[in-house]
Formats: C-alpha cells, sequence, structure tokens
C-alpha cells in the first residue's frame, strides 16, 4: 500500500426531507448573502427552489439566484456568474443540482476571489489562492461533486472540456435525500449509474499492486450499484435503490476507493474529448461506450486484475484468467446496453471524419499522452476511437 491522504471534510447531510433544513444549515455558519446556481426548469417546477428559498426567508438569508447552467457547464455561463458574485459581494455559493451544477458553482467560487480568469486555473497556467465556500441541495446521483475535489468545465470556443482538482474545490456540505432523485429520467439515471462505475472502475484498474481492503471496498461499491441501478430504472421511486445509489455517488469520487494507490482516470480523458466536441453527448452515456473499448484495448497488460474484477464483481467463474478477464468486459459493456446505454460512438451522430479530431483534442494536439496499462497518444486514442466506432 502507498502512502495517501485521505480527506474528506464535506458534511453531508443525509436522508429523508433534509433539503428543508437548508436555512438552518447556512444560518449555522455565520453567511448572510448567497448565490444560488441552478439548472434550467425542474427544480423550479418541482416546487424545490420554492421550498429552498421559503428556507432562507425564515433565517433572513439574502440570495442572489443565478439560474441556467446546461449539461457539461460552460465556461461563459461561469464567467458572468464570477461578475454576479463579485458585484453582490456574496460569501457563499449553494448549488441546487447535480453534477454539472456543482462544477459550475466550484469555478464560480474560485473566480470570485480571484482576479485570475478561471479558464487559467483548469489550464494549469495559474492556481487560486483562496474560494467563496460551497454547499449542495443534491438532485441527481452521477458526478459525485459533492465530496470531491474536482470541477469540470467547457470552453466552447475552444471545444474542450477541462478538469480542474484543489482542495480549495471541496463543498462545506452536501444535502443528500434520495427522493429528490425520484424524477430524473430512466436515461439520466442509467448515465448516473455509470459515471459513479466508471470513478470505481479508474481507481480499481491501477498501474500499482492491488491494495486487498481497497479493492474490496471498490467492488462493493460496484455490486451495490449494479444491483440498485436496475431496481430504479425499473421503479423510480424505489427509496433504498435511490439511496444506495445516491451514497455510491459520492463514496465512488471522495477518494475512498483510491486509498493506497494513485490513480489517472484515462477514460474520463477520452470521454472529456468526446463531450467536449459533441455538447449533447452525455458524459454518463460516453463512458458507457469507452469503458468496454479501453479495457479490452489495455487488459492484457494486467489480465489478473481484469480477472479478479470479473470473478469478484461480476461472478465469473472461468478458470483461466484471460478468458474470465474478457467476460468480465463483456458483462460489463452488456450491463450497460442492459439499462439504456449506447454501445458505439456512431450512435451519437458523431462521423468517422471526426475520429482524428477527438484524438487530437485528447492529446492537447499532440502534446500530452495519458497515463494507463499502455501509455495513450495521438495513435493509441484514435483507435480506442476507431473500435468503438
Amino acid at each position: 500500500m502507498e502512502n495517501f491522504i485521505y480527506n474528506t471534510p464535506t458534511k453531508v447531510y443525509f436522508g429523508k426531507g433534509t433539503e428543508k433544513e437548508i436555512g438552518k444549515i447556512i444560518s449555522n455558519y455565520g453567511y448572510k448573502k448567497i448565490m444560488i446556481q441552478y439548472g434550467q426548469n425542474s427544480v423550479i417546477k418541482s416546487g424545490l427552489l420554492d421550498s429552498v428559498l421559503s428556507c432562507l426567508d425564515e433565517y433572513n438569508i439574502e440570495y442572489v439566484l443565478c439560474g441556467g447552467v446546461e449539461p457539461n457547464p460552460k465556461l461563459t455561463f461561469v464567467r458572468k456568474a464570477v461578475e454576479i458574485a463579485k458585484a453582490e459581494n456574496v460569501d457563499f455559493i449553494l448549488a441546487i443540482g447535480g453534477g454539472s451544477v456543482l462544477d459550475s458553482s466550484k469555478f464560480t467560487a474560485l473566480g470570485a476571489v480571484n482576479d485570475i480568469d478561471v479558464w487559467s486555473f483548469a489550464m494549469g497556467k495559474a492556481v487560486p489562492t483562496s474560494a467563496l465556500p460551497v454547499g449542495v441541495v443534491l438532485t441527481m446521483s452521477a458526478a459525485g461533486s459533492e465530496m470531491s475535489n474536482s470541477a469540470v468545465i467547457t470552453n466552447l470556443e475552444l471545444n474542450m472540456k477541462k478538469g480542474f482538482s484543489s482542495e480549495l474545490n471541496r463543498c462545506k456540505f452536501a444535502v443528500c435525500n434520495p427522493e429528490l432523485t425520484y424524477t430524473v429520467s430512466k436515461y439520466q439515471t442509467a448515465c448516473g449509474v455509470v459515471d459513479i462505475m466508471a470513478h470505481t472502475m479508474e481507481r480499481y484498474f491501477t498501474l500499482f499492486p492491488d491494495t486487498d481492503l481497497t479493492d474490496m471496498i471498490a467492488e462493493g461499491v460496484l455490486k451495490s450499484v449494479i444491483k440498485a441501478g436496475k431496481i430504479a430504472i425499473d421503479n423510480p421511486t424505489d427509496y433504498d435503490s435511490r439511496a444506495t445509489i445516491m451514497w455510491a455517488s459520492s463514496l465512488s469520487h471522495n477518494g475512498l476507493t483510491a486509498c493506497g494507490r494513485e490513480n489517472f482516470l484515462a477514460v474520463h480523458q477520452l470521454e472529456h474529448a468526446l463531450s467536449g466536441e459533441y455538447d449533447s453527448v452525455a458524459h454518463g452515456a460516453g463512458l458507457a461506450v469507452l469503458f468496454p473499448t479501453w479495457a479490452k484495448y489495455v487488459y492484457k497488460k494486467n489480465i489478473s486484475r481484469f480477472a479478479k474484477f470479473a470473478r469478484n464483481v461480476w461472478g465469473v467463474n472461468e478458470v483461466d484468467d484471460e478468458k474470465a478477464a474478457l467476460l468480465g468486459i463483456d458483462k460489463m459493456s452488456e450491463y450497460f446496453i442492459s439499462i439504456g446505454m449506447p454501445s458505439k460512438i456512431s450512435e451519437f451522430g458523431v462521423s468517422k471524419d471526426s475520429l482524428d479530431r477527438l484524438a487530437d483534442l485528447c492529446t492537447f494536439q499532440k502534446t500530452r499522452t495519458i497515463k494507463s496499462y499502455i501509455t495513450l497518444g495521438f495513435k493509441e486514442v484514435k483507435e480506442i476511437f476507431e473500435s468503438c466506432y
């Protein structure tokens, strides 16, 4: 086991009705004027936004509304939100939504107290020194951003999607009521399940030696989500399955399943190129296409690891390691298809002529490689895109 630092400072309020405590929670922190970021219309139609505002009014907390965050959150929106946050002198940002709203809120929090464009942070050209505190009322289980130190933003001018990790991105608190996810569509529920699994598998398939305890935690998260995902898609108001998925979302991306080893999120880098170029591609759907293809591309570099995954997660009984490894990858792909996910990039309307462009975006115009079992440069990345076309 390698040395590690495990830091999870986010306070989680989990369970039924917890969103009704939001005024009290924020008041206890002493924040006086907050910005509320949310997505399109769902939190308005559901009545959740009005409920939150009533709770804030009860505790005399001022607020500024900043709605309209899109999936794959945009840099243009964040830049406008930063201007508003500065002009209004807000001291806290509350996200109401899922990963996209949280990512937007985190970047806004960085920009509000640093006189540097936030894209410089994403590109590694500058390092922030502080950020406004952020909290969330979670409405979708997927990204795990509620407990992670990461945020992702899309620059439409460059068609580039970039992540930024920093301890400044950690939420002060996360309000997690699984009931708020009942109205999430079957497709988006499935996308969330894939994202949770991918976050866990990215840390499981590591270049480092097996770490038994961390492995078993990861395997437990995967098996729980696989079971709960099917139930929630068939019965959207099943509380226990929704609760399992919501808690797994947090655990999959808060560092727990990476303790004792390093990870590189190689498949996420591939997917960021895809959904950065094609904004209509849901992140989880892109991962569902790419993960099995990546696995078949690299598995021979660690057959025993993929065989362990097949046996412990998917119940494969094959004694031959290589056959078991391939069966496990096939079962992963079959599961994704069974919950309504695509299996080929072409299903997104992507033209085959654009694969060079995707590989170019992923490798930053052939200036970087991605760590994996096989180092992924332009040639390897393009071959993976071609294999799942």
